[in-house]
């Protein structure tokens, strides 16, 4: 007869708590989303007090703009994603050649930002056409580019453009765009005794102007995150580049005084706030300075870079990283960039970070002649003489993953 045997193991399990799972989501939640769980929450427990800044403390994006606007002397190349978006839209309009070269001048001028980086005299003069002639094809450019903003000559314009477009463009913008050393300042009631209008109309058109973008192009950047309010806000100083939280993307959070129902709760959520704002900010302050140089030449200076460095660096665990930067957007002057983005490996161990290599290959491109465009093959060995050594196939994935077409399909006749 068999014998029935009792074993007796010991096992251990981490159970998920609902204050872990809260604190995770807590975590891993961008300003956004994490505003409206608060609200929620608030609007349950009246001991849970949230705080909005007026709107307008919301400059960073704009602060970031007027630097640009400050120093024109230096253009930069276009991302070349932002390029190959308009040369299909170029490609569906009816041009002769001696549009197609001012459209080519247009085009080749234009910065990251989406603005164009030199006077409109040097780029006629270029094209080989006169200024009016130059001019009119730049304001049909203006008013077919999508996004709108594109082709801008200055920050002005470039808000005008896209307040047109939205159909939202009044006499009160236009006060507030002819004064925007004021609105850089938040000076809103100066702005209302110049303009004429009301402190409350002043304020609706800069909430209109928070949702357009200063600089359209930046969207098409490697790294380029949406565009809404960044988490982040990222600039420099004389000790280099300090990371701080855009505290109008997310609502200060308190207790009510008193203890009434629901205090243990409101206190237990204050301390998750703060615990998430802190990490986010130390991972983020790591992270951007390692990628410093990155900050100021763009995603062709990206170094490799992985999450287990970073967390052993802050004495983290690597799915804390993981989590905190899931959604997390920083404002730089490059553009809102996504946490994450900033995260690349090297092909070749010692070599260039991927995004690095991809930025390098957009270039290329971006600088061929459109009438003999560049093979796989023949930017592999332009990378290569470089000091960037890539494979074909290599090649072909990251054009690919940049959205852009082979060779015959780039190719352009006049």
């Amino acid at each position: 007869m068999a014998r029935s045997r009792v074993t007796v193991q010991q096992t251990q399990r981490m159970a998920l708590t609902t204050g872990l799972l809260t604190s995770i989501g807590i975590l891993r939640a961008d300003a956004e989303s994490l505003t409206k769980q608060l609200e929620e929450m608030a609007a349950e427990n009246p001991q849970l007090v949230l705080t909005r800044p007026p709107v307008q403390d919301w400059l960073p994006r704009w602060k970031a703009a007027f630097a640009d606007a400050g120093d024109r002397s230096e253009p930069v190349a276009a991302a070349q994603s932002l390029v190959a978006h308009l040369l299909d839209m170029v490609a569906a309009m009816d041009l002769d050649a001696k549009e197609a070269r001012i459209v080519e001048a247009l085009i080749g001028a234009l910065e990251p930002t989406g603005w164009l980086g030199r006077p409109l005299q040097d780029i006629a003069r270029e094209a080989g056409a006169n200024l009016a002639a130059t001019e009119a094809m730049l304001i049909r450019l203006q008013e077919r580019a999508e996004p709108s903003g594109l082709f801008a000559r200055n920050l002005a314009e470039c808000l005008r453009l896209q307040a047109r477009d939205a159909e939202e463009f009044c006499w009160v913008m236009e006060g507030v765009l002819d004064r925007l050393e004021l609105l850089a300042r938040g000076d809103i009631d100066r702005l209302s005794r110049e303009i004429g209008a009301s402190a409350a109309e002043v304020r609706t058109i800069l909430g209109r102007l928070r949702s357009y973008d200063p600089k359209p192009g930046a969207r098409f950047e490697v790294l380029a995150a949406p565009i809404r309010e960044p988490d982040l806000i990222a600039e420099k100083s004389a000790n280099g580049w300090t990371i701080a939280l855009n505290r109008s993307a997310l609502p200060a959070v308190s207790v009510a005084p008193g203890r009434g129902k629901g205090f243990s709760a409101a206190r237990s959520m204050v301390k998750m706030i703060e615990g998430r704002n802190s990490t986010l900010l130390s991972v983020a302050q790591e992270v951007l300075t390692r990628q410093s140089e990155a900050l100021e030449l763009g995603a062709a200076a990206l170094q490799p870079m992985t999450m287990a460095e970073v967390a052993e660096a802050l004495g983290l665990n690597e799915s804390t990283v993981s989590r905190v930067i899931a959604g997390a957007s920083v404002d730089t002057p490059r553009g809102t960039w996504w946490l994450r983005a900033l995260f690349t490996q090297a092909p070749r161990e010692g070599g260039l970070s991927a995004a690095a290599l991809r930025e390098r290959l957009a270039r290329l491109i971006a600088a061929e002649d459109p009438r003999a465009p560049l093979s796989d093959e023949a930017l592999a060995a332009r990378l290569a003489d470089g000091g960037t050594p890539l494979a074909r196939r290599t090649v072909a994935k990251y054009r690919e993953m940049l959205k852009l077409p082979p060779a015959h399909r780039r190719r352009r006749r006049e």
